[in-house]
C-alpha cells in the first residue's frame, strides 16, 4: 500500500469518523437536556472537561513518540521500533497510575464545588463512571494507536472508533427512553469505549513483531517530556473556559457554553480529521529528506486549509445562533441565545484551525523543545484573560481569552516555520490572511444586503436547513470570486484538473 493510498484511506475514514462524531454529538446532548435538564448537562460537560486535564499523552508525548517512529518505520528498522514501543508502553503505564491519583483527588474535591445543585454522592459516582474509559485508553491502547498512526494506518482505529460511537449513541438513547439514571447511561458509554483500546492492542500486536528481549540502555524518545509540557499547556488551553465558568459562574452557563461548543468543536474536529493523514505524510517526507516535495505539498495543504476554514467558519458564524434557537426550543431553564459570545467563540476556533498546517509540520519535524515556551505562553494568556473578563463579560469574556491565546500561537508558529523549517516568506501567510478576511467581509456584505432572504423563517430544523443552503451558496460564490483574484493558479488546477494535468 503506497503513501497516496494510505493518505486517502486515513483522510476518508477520519472524515467519516468526525462526521459521525458531530451527528452523535448533537443527538446525545439534546436527549440529555430533554431527560435530565441543563444543570445535569452542565455537570457532565464540566466533569468531562476536568478529566480532560489528565489526557496528557495523545497530542503531547503521543505526538513525540509518533514523530520518533517515522524514520525507523520508513527504514523497516524493527529494532528501533521495538525500543520506542517498549519505552512508550512503560511511560504510558506510569502516566495511567498518575491518572488514578488525579481521579482520586477529583472524587474528593470536585463534588464540593457542585453541592449547591447536586449532593456529594451523586456527583462522586458520576465522576467515577465517566473516568473508566479514560484510564483504559492510556493504560492499554495508547502506544498501539500511535504506532498505527505513525505507519499511516490510522484508518484502522477510525473504523473501530466509528462503530463504537454508533453503538454508544443507540444504547444511550434507549437507556434514557427506558428511564435509566444518568449514572447508568454514562457507565454504558465507558464500557463501550473500553473495548476500543483492547482491540487496537490486539491488532497492532499481530501486525508488528516487537522484540521485547531488547534491553533499553538509553532513552529512545528524546523529547517526550517537552511534548508532555506542550500538551499540558494545550489541555489547559482547551479546558480553561469550562473550568473558569464552573468556578466563577454557574452550571447553567457551562451548559450554554457546552451547547455552542458542540457546534464549533465538532467543526474543528472535522477539520482536524483532515490533518491526521497529512501529519504522517509530512513525517515520512522529512524522514526521507524529500525537501522539494515537502514544500510543494505544504503549499497545496496551506491553500486548501485556509480556503476550507474560511468557508466553514464564515458559514458557521451566520448559522450558529439560528441553530441554537432551534436546538434549544422549549428549554427554558437557561438563556441559550448569546450572539456576541457565539461570534467570538467561532472566530477563536477559526484561528485555531488556520494554524493547523503550520502546527502539523512543526510536530512532524519533532520540534517540541524549541516551541515549548510558546505553548505555555498561549495557556497563560487564555487563563489570565478569561479569569479577568469572566466577571464583567461572562461567557463572552472567556471566549475573548481563547481568541487572544490562539491568535498569539498562530502568529508564532508561522514565524517559527519561516525561520526554522521551510524558510518561507511571511508574505505567503499575509496573502492568505488578506484573502481570508476579504472572503468573510464579502459574505457579510452580501448577506447584509438581503436581510429578509437570510432570516430564519420559522423555528424548525427544515427552515434552518433552507437557511443553511442559502448561506452556503453565498459563501461558495464569495470564495470563488476571492480565490479567483488571489489564487487563480490554484483555482484553475482545482476546477480544470484534467486539463491541467495534460
Amino acid at each position: 500500500m503506497n503513501r497516496k493510498t494510505k493518505l486517502m484511506l486515513n483522510s476518508a475514514s477520519s472524515l467519516l469518523y468526525q462526521l459521525i462524531t458531530i451527528v452523535c454529538g448533537f443527538i446525545l446532548p439534546r436527549f440529555l437536556l430533554t431527560y435530565y435538564g441543563s444543570a445535569v448537562n452542565g455537570l457532565v460537560s464540566s466533569i468531562t472537561q476536568f478529566l480532560g486535564f489528565i489526557s496528557l499523552a495523545e497530542c503531547g508525548v503521543g505526538a513525540v513518540v509518533q514523530s520518533t517512529l517515522y524514520k525507523p518505520l520508513a527504514e523497516n528498522d524493527i529494532t528501533t521500533v521495538s525500543k520506542v514501543v517498549m519505552s512508550s508502553e512503560r511511560f504510558f503505564k506510569r502516566i495511567a497510575y498518575i491518572l488514578l491519583a488525579y481521579i482520586g483527588v477529583l472524587m474528593a474535591v470536585y463534588p464540593l464545588l457542585t453541592m449547591d445543585s447536586f449532593d456529594y454522592l451523586f456527583t462522586l459516582v458520576l465522576l467515577l463512571v465517566i473516568s473508566v474509559s479514560t484510564f483504559a485508553r492510556y493504560y492499554i491502547g495508547m502506544t498501539y494507536k500511535i504506532l498505527l498512526d505513525a505507519d499511516q494506518l490510522g484508518f484502522v482505529q477510525y473504523i473501530i472508533h466509528t462503530v463504537a460511537l454508533v453503538f454508544n449513541t443507540v444504547f444511550c438513547i434507549l437507556l434514557m427512553q427506558w428511564g435509566a439514571s444518568i449514572h447508568i447511561v454514562k457507565l454504558t458509554t465507558s464500557l463501550i469505549f473500553v473495548l476500543q483500546p483492547v482491540l487496537l492492542s490486539v491488532i497492532a500486536k499481530k501486525k508488528y513483531k516487537i522484540d521485547r528481549s531488547i534491553k533499553l540502555t538509553e532513552e529512545p524518545i528524546k523529547q517526550k517530556w517537552n511534548g508532555l509540557a506542550q500538551h499540558i499547556a494545550g489541555v489547559v488551553l482547551i479546558n480553561t473556559d469550562t473550568v473558569v465558568l464552573t468556578l466563577f459562574s454557574s452550571l447553567e452557563n457551562v451548559s450554554v457554553y457546552a451547547v455552542y461548543n458542540i457546534v464549533v468543536n465538532g467543526i474543528r474536529q472535522l477539520i482536524l480529521s483532515l490533518t491526521n493523514g497529512i501529519r504522517s505524510m509530512f513525517g515520512n517526507m522529512l524522514a526521507k529528506n524529500e525537501t522539494d516535495e515537502l514544500n510543494r505539498s505544504f503549499n497545496r495543504v496551506e491553500w486548501f486549509m485556509h480556503t476550507l476554514v474560511i468557508f466553514v467558519f464564515s458559514v458557521t458564524a451566520f448559522l450558529i445562533v439560528p441553530f441554537v434557537k432551534v436546538y434549544t426550543a422549549n428549554i427554558t431553564d437557561a438563556d441559550y441565545i448569546v450572539p456576541v459570545f457565539a461570534y467570538m467563540i467561532t472566530l477563536a476556533q477559526a484561528i485555531y484551525c488556520l494554524r493547523l498546517p503550520y502546527y502539523v509540520l512543526v510536530n512532524a519535524a519533532g520540534h517540541y523543545k524549541e516551541t515549548q515556551t510558546s505553548a505555555i505562553i498561549e495557556a497563560v494568556i487564555n487563563v489570565s484573560v478569561s479569569v479577568a473578563l469572566v466577571f464583567p463579560f461572562g461567557l463572552t469574556g472567556v471566549a475573548i481569552g481563547t481568541f487572544a491565546a490562539m491568535l498569539y500561537r498562530t502568529l508564532y508558529l508561522v514565524w517559527y516555520l519561516k525561520n526554522n523549517i521551510l524558510f518561507r516568506r511571511i508574505s505567503c501567510f499575509v496573502k492568505h490572511l488578506i484573502a481570508d478576511m476579504c472572503s468573510a467581509l464579502l459574505l457579510l456584505a452580501f448577506i447584509s444586503a438581503f436581510p429578509s432572504l437570510y432570516r430564519l423563517s420559522q423555528l424548525s430544523y427544515s427552515a434552518w436547513v433552507v437557511l443553511a443552503l442559502k448561506v452556503t451558496a453565498a459563501s461558495v460564490i464569495t470564495l470563488i470570486i476571492v480565490n479567483g483574484i488571489f489564487y487563480s493558479k490554484e483555482m484553475k488546477k482545482l476546477l480544470f484538473r484534467k486539463n491541467a494535468n495534460k
